[in-house]
């Protein structure tokens, strides 16, 4: 039986969204929870991917007041997005920006819910080690998940 050169091998794990991060291969899911730590939107990317680059997706998801993130999403092109929707950024600065821009320190501490949120998904197995192979499966996987967890 054959096997796949590298490259096929590379673009499969492109396609699937498997990419190399500190944990070997990873893919990252990016999520977007209500008020009550119920998931909304959801983006998948390959492990080295940056948080950001899935964020102005998930911001277009769905309307709030604010949007509370963590300091991987503080870009400036993350704070214009929200500006324009009227939407109150309440983000922490990252400790290279110059200068330190304000935000709600007891709203931020609502963003447990979404940390809770992946708590909740990881009691799966499945979901926690990605035993699908194909995008199409783990995404499938995360959102029956999300069914259940909305129900419960």
């Amino acid at each position: 039986m054959p096997t796949k050169t590298l490259p096929a091998q590379l673009e499969a794990r492109k396609k699937n969204a498997i990419g190399r991060s500190r944990g070997g291969r990873t893919t990252k899911i990016h999520a977007r929870v209500d008020a009550l730590g119920l998931l909304v939107a959801l983006q998948l990317t390959p492990g080295q991917a940056h948080d950001s680059i899935k964020a102005l997706d998930l911001i277009d998801a769905a309307r709030a007041d604010a949007l509370i993130m963590d300091k991987a999403y503080d870009t400036n092109a993350i704070r214009a997005q929200l500006t324009s929707r009227g939407e109150q950024a309440v983000i922490p600065s990252k400790s290279t920006r110059n200068p330190q821009l304000p935000h709600d320190p007891h709203l931020y501490k609502e963003r447990h819910r979404v940390e809770n949120f992946f708590q909740r998904i990881k009691r799966y197995r499945k979901l926690a080690t990605r035993y699908a192979k194909s995008l199409e499966m783990f995404r499938g996987a995360i959102c029956l998940v999300a069914i259940v967890d909305w129900l419960a």
